[in-house]
């Protein structure tokens, strides 16, 4: 039955959210951990570490996620559209993240083909589970309320994974496989894939796709293409997506630069020196006795409990001030605060975790509503073409995912490169330029806050207001009951 404006329950909120918590143990390990495991781990050499994570990624953002989306939007079966998907790519992504995290002793041209193609295979594997799970947002329900309550409670689950995969994941790694970095980055990733099964498994049995498109909805790939080509709101939030995520990956691969060459070590250990010695009093120091990685972790870990505190307020100020008002305020403030660390000199500890921690606030009210937002696109485009490609939109929305990382992530050894910055290469204590120090203090402050406040200008022209949600989803239930 089509009965898109149900109230959903907690546990099935829970169940849903239950999938991002698992597919981010994957995702924040790929993007905190895949070429220091290349590298330093399995012993490839940092171009060609580069060379692969370039290629693949561009591979999967432009092929693999269209792909599947069309795929998506193409899949009937009993149990829907997107849900199947999730339950079969469930385990076969358990293992693939295991194996691409797993050493096997090859020639070294043997390692390269191997990483390359364990990569492949997990980014195509994600891409099966991820998108469609995405996707599964926008057919859930077609209440707004409801949609923004669901992003929330999926996004308090995500910043649960970056939490442990930032803050945990590296003493445990060292812990488990004692001092053998490959023997325990492969026990962790064999916990992480079962767990992460379970959970996709959860999601499966305990949701629902209520928004199901008409039986005679025309369903060419080209049509849908079409219906993107005329969509104003999905092309801006294409464009935000890929500016969003050029700052992400601007800013969680910048931090180590920051900690390492521009903050003070003395200032920073009299800073942190209470807290590591309040969790060392409890036995729970994960956190380890260098002032910078110590640092660099509480630093990370205050902004993202402040993101999931921040996420418990989105749903508020959506439904009061519609999601594209609260997006804008929210994003433009979390900039501010990102702007202000080129004010900050090298002892003014306590004032950068400050503006991490406000940045980590007001940026967590953000981040559940551009996923809504993406459904709404979704609903956007069944309103003006009575047509309804759920996959197809997000699928679009991926590549702008994988392209902002991308640039991302390139800028940022681009960046600290044009400031003079010399790779160690293994060895330690290697004296860096004092140009250094300010490339690292740019990176973490001007440079990264540049597309958020572009996103921030183009979001201005995205016309899907609170009014125009409203007239959306009323126009979209009195549509789907004459079709009942």
């Amino acid at each position: 039955m089509n009965n898109p404006s149900q109230k959903i329950s907690v546990v099935e909120k829970i169940g849903y959210s239950l999938g991002d918590l698992a597919a981010n143990l994957v995702f924040q390990t790929l993007v905190t951990y895949l070429a220091y495991f290349y590298t330093d781990i399995y012993g490839l050499k940092p171009e060609d570490a580069s060379i692969i994570t370039l290629i693949v990624g561009l591979i999967a953002g432009f092929g693999f996620n269209p792909l599947v989306g069309a795929l998506a939007d193409r899949t009937r079966t009993k149990w829907g559209k997107f849900r199947p998907w999730i339950l079969f790519s469930a385990v076969p992504l358990g293992a693939a993240a295991l194996f691409a995290f797993s050493t096997p002793n090859f020639s070294y041209q043997g390692k390269m083909i191997y990483a390359a193609a364990t990569y492949t295979i997990l980014l195509l594997l994600y891409a099966a589970n991820n998108l469609p799970y995405a996707a599964l947002s926008g057919v859930i329900t077609g209440d707004m309320g409801e949609r923004n309550s669901i992003s929330s409670y999926r996004f308090v689950a995500v910043m649960f994974a970056q939490f442990f995969v930032q803050v945990f994941m590296l003493p445990i790694i060292l812990s488990v496989g004692q001092g053998d970095k490959a023997a325990g980055i492969e026990i962790v990733m064999t916990w992480l894939a079962i767990i992460g099964t379970i959970m996709l498994l959860i999601t499966f049995f305990t949701t629902k796709e209520r928004v199901i498109p008409k039986p005679e909805q025309e369903s060419s790939l080209g049509a849908d293409l079409k219906d993107l080509k005329k969509n104003k709101p999905w092309i801006i939030m294409l464009v935000v997506t890929a500016l969003i995520f050029i700052t992400l990956a601007m800013k969680g691969g910048s931090y180590v630069y920051y900690f390492n060459n521009y903050v003070d070590e003395t200032s920073l250990k009299n800073f942190i020196s209470p807290i590591t010695a309040f969790f060392s009093s409890i036995g729970m120091n994960f956190f380890g006795e260098d002032p910078r990685s110590a640092g660099f972790g509480l630093f990370n870990a205050g902004g993202i409990i402040m993101m999931i505190v921040g996420i418990t307020f989105s749903k508020r100020f959506a439904d009061k001030y519609g999601k594209r008002d609260a997006f804008i305020a929210s994003l433009f403030i979390s900039t501010l605060f990102i702007v202000a660390f080129i004010f900050y000199p090298p002892k003014s500890v306590g004032l950068m975790f400050l503006s991490q921690i406000l940045h980590g606030f007001f940026y967590g009210i953000s981040t559940p509503l551009l996923w809504a937002m993406i459904a709404d696109v979704a609903d956007y485009s069944e309103w003006k073409n009575n047509r309804r490609a759920t996959a197809i939109i997000f699928s679009a929305m991926m590549v702008g995912l994988k392209v902002g990382l991308s640039i991302g992530s390139s800028l940022v050894s681009s960046i600290i490169g044009h400031y003079g910055y010399i790779s160690s290469e293994g060895t330690e204590n290697v004296i860096q330029p004092e140009s250094v120090a300010n490339g690292a203090q740019m990176l973490v402050s001007i440079f990264p806050a540049i597309p958020f406040f572009a996103a921030c200008g183009l979001l201005m022209f995205y016309e899907i207001n609170k009014k125009m949600e409203t007239q959306i989803e009323q126009e979209l239930k009195e549509r789907r009951k004459k079709e009942d």
